[in-house]
Parts: C-alpha cells; structure tokens; sequence
C-alpha cells in the first residue's frame, strides 16, 4: 500500500467542534473526502445540519449535526453519548470552536474575558477531556486541538489579551494531555494557524479594515484560506502520524517567523 493510499481515512469516525462554518466546515470536508464519517458540533445547529447535508451529499460518507455548548459539560457528555450512539466509536476529535472578542484590556469586562477563556480554553479541555475518556478504553484515537498562531506572537494592531492567552494554553494543555496518555496510544497534537480568510472574518466591520495592514506584515503579503490547513488535519488524523502527539504545527505563511 502507498503513503497516499495509508493516508485515507476510510472507516474512521470524526467530529468537529465548531464545525458548521470557517476553519471547522472546511477540515470536516476534508476528513470526508479521505472516507471518514463525521459530526459536525455546532452550537448553531440549523447551520450544522446544512453543513452536514451538504458533506453528505458531496461525499457519500455518513453525517451527523449535533448542537452543544462546548463550555457547559453535559451538553459535551450529551454530544458524545448522541456521537457514540450513532458510530459506536471515536477514533478523532478536532476540537475547534473558538471565538475572539477585540477589546482593549483596560476597558475588557471580567465577562468578555470569561466567556473567551470558556469558550477557547474550557471548551478544548471538556472536549478533549470526554474524547481521551472513550478513545483510552478503546486503546486509541488521535485528538487535534486548535490553537492559534496568537500563541506565539501579540497581534497588532488589534487588541486581543484574553483571545492570546486562552490559545497559548491550548498549547500548553495539548502537550499536558499528549504526555499523560503517550503511553495509551491516544496521540494529541494542536494546529496554530495564521490570519484565515474565512467568511466570518472577511464580512467582519471590525476586522475587514485590519485585513490591507496584516497582508502589509505578512511575508506572503496574504491571508491564508481554510483549504491550506487541510492537508494538516487529514495527517494528524489518520495512522500515518502514529509517532506525532505532543506538536504543534504553526499554519500561518511565515508569519510568526519575525
């Protein structure tokens, strides 16, 4: 068998937090295109759903959408009882959902501070938390986090204290996790991608005018799109990055480099 063919998906069962758009939809069609079946979690499940049909049909593997909170800990056990119900195992989970909240950090309320750390930090923990619990009685399964290339560098010139804070500790929680369960066969790696020219972003008032001065800095001089962190995902997913855990793989055209 050649490294292309090892590095299909077939048989696999996936889901991806934070899937129903951006960075989420586009590695979700990715796994589908290599044959996995995937569930797409969402805490908008009317777009889930369409994200779902959508990959279904495209790609003739079997979909799921399932509505959870990633910060609220029984709507996680909810969505992996509803995940399991439906495949019976799990082989990968990409914990994605994330937001940012630009505000300057002397005028940041305690509750938009909260609600990121919740949602980027607390939620890939639950997450990972309730994959690693069943892949560790099944003897494996790989767990990809997404971090952000701000876990390494300040953005400027938008303020974004608790959005930088909460992606280093994805970081820093994946090599935690990788180490504790190295010897379990349950491998757990991060993905820190640059500026992504998904929807979201580019229809965004506040961040569509910082769009001409980060491809101004960038070495590329261009944001990156979501089918560039696909071949990535589709890797840390499947048997050929059986001696990867513990990474994280910085996606952003060289723009932490200086």
């Amino acid at each position: 068998m050649g490294i292309i063919e090892k590095m299909r998906l077939d048989g696999k069962k996936i889901f991806v937090t934070g899937g129903a758009r951006g960075i989420g939809k586009s590695v979700a069609t990715a796994f589908a295109e290599a044959g996995a079946d995937i569930a797409i979690v969402d805490i908008d499940i009317a777009e889930a759903e369409k994200t779902a049909a959508e990959i279904k049909k495209n790609n003739g593997v079997e979909t799921i959408a399932i509505k959870a909170d990633v910060t609220n800990p029984d709507d996680v056990n909810n969505m992996i009882e509803i995940f399991l119900k439906k495949f019976n195992r799990l082989d990968v989970a990409f914990c994605n959902a994330g937001i940012c909240i630009n505000v300057p950090a002397e005028e940041m309320s305690f509750e938009q501070w909260s609600k990121v750390i919740n949602i980027n930090l607390s939620g890939i923990f639950l997450t990972a938390q309730a994959a690693g619990k069943v892949m560790l009685k099944q003897g494996g399964g790989s767990i990809i986090n997404t971090a952000s290339m701000s876990a390494h560098i300040v953005n400027v010139p938008q303020p974004q204290c608790a959005y930088n804070a909460s992606k280093a500790g994805v970081i820093q929680l994946t090599k935690s996790l990788a180490i504790e369960w190295a010897t379990r066969n349950v491998r757990v790696n991060s993905l820190s991608p640059g500026y992504i020219a998904t929807e979201l972003v580019k229809g965004s008032p506040l961040l569509k005018p910082l769009i001409s001065e980060w491809n101004a800095m960038a070495p590329l001089h261009r944001m990156g799109n979501p089918e560039e962190l696909q071949s990535i995902c589709v890797y840390l997913a499947g048997d050929t990055s059986s001696f990867t855990t513990g990474s994280d793989f910085i996606v952003d055209g060289a723009f932490t480099c200086f």
